[in-house]
């Protein structure tokens, strides 16, 4: 199959149903670096009401930058994966600092930017920007593999890059991958999901009971009944000590908790 081929079934899918979503509509590059983030691990349908929400307190990165770390975990409570968050506040920081508030609209340049690995500054400069970038996401690599390695297994996404520059509509990126997007979320619910192909294929694992349900938990505690000594968040989580201790090591490594004086709490930012 050639790209102009691959462009066309793609396109006439895309037409026919395209998904909509609230960053698809506002593409202000604050609106859309914040959907990135949240969208990290987090299916579409979890993220429209904290993005919406987000984006009412929230409106530009100047607004949020000078917000305490406090309130901005509060609004994410629920979302999963804290450090996202942190990351975010830590960008929105650092946009202010050496580009006036304005969101880099280039990969290079976003990457520079904490928590902003290939793939997210790939997204932000082709949504945000039209910037014609090369990334790979779960949808994307399921069109991929589904239409050009159909019979074949643990295929790395070195194999997908080029297929993907050649098919790239560098006139309107933003809009090829949105469709490319949609068709591998379509394309889930219709086949088994040609993703277990994958070289990087790696299955969740199982929440309930995990360290990372122990540390939801922990965090969910300091924001909403205050700080507290280990003896107190074991108690009001009913966690044991010892699991409560490993949190805090954890957290105050990813600087989402500091202790002092034997309490812990949350630290600004």
């Amino acid at each position: 199959m050639d790209s102009a081929e691959f462009q066309g079934i793609i396109y006439s899918a895309y037409e026919a149903s395209p998904r909509s979503f609230p960053w698809r509509e506002n593409t202000t590059p604050w609106g859309v670096m914040v959907s990135e983030f949240m969208l990290q691990q987090t299916q579409t349908e979890r993220v429209i009401p904290y993005w919406n929400r987000w984006m009412v307190l929230w409106p530009g990165l100047k607004d949020f930058a000078v917000a305490s770390m406090e309130t901005v975990l509060r609004e994410w409570s629920g979302l999963g994966y804290n450090r996202r968050v942190r990351y975010l506040k830590e960008c929105a920081g650092r946009v202010m600092a050496q580009y006036g508030g304005i969101v880099p609209d280039n990969p290079e340049a976003l990457r520079s930017l904490p928590g902003i690995g290939a793939y997210t500054a790939g997204a932000i400069a082709c949504f945000a920007y039209n910037y014609p970038s090369v990334f790979i996401e779960t949808n994307i690599r399921a069109t991929v593999l589904h239409f050009f390695f159909p019979d074949a297994q643990d295929i790395p996404d070195a194999a997908l890059y080029p297929l993907l520059e050649r098919a790239l509509d560098r006139d309107n990126p933003r809009r090829w991958y949105w469709a490319l997007m949609d068709y591998g979320a379509a394309l889930k619910k219709t086949t088994r999901n040609p993703n277990r192909r994958s070289a990087h294929y790696a299955k969740q694992s199982k929440f309930e009971g995990s360290f990372r349900q122990k540390r939801g938990k922990v965090m969910k505690t300091l924001l909403f009944q205050g700080p507290g000594s280990l003896e107190d968040i074991a108690r009001r989580t009913g966690l044991d000590e010892a699991d409560v201790y490993q949190v805090m090591g954890s957290l105050e490594k990813d600087s989402m908790a500091a202790e002092q004086e034997g309490f812990y709490r949350i630290p600004n930012i």
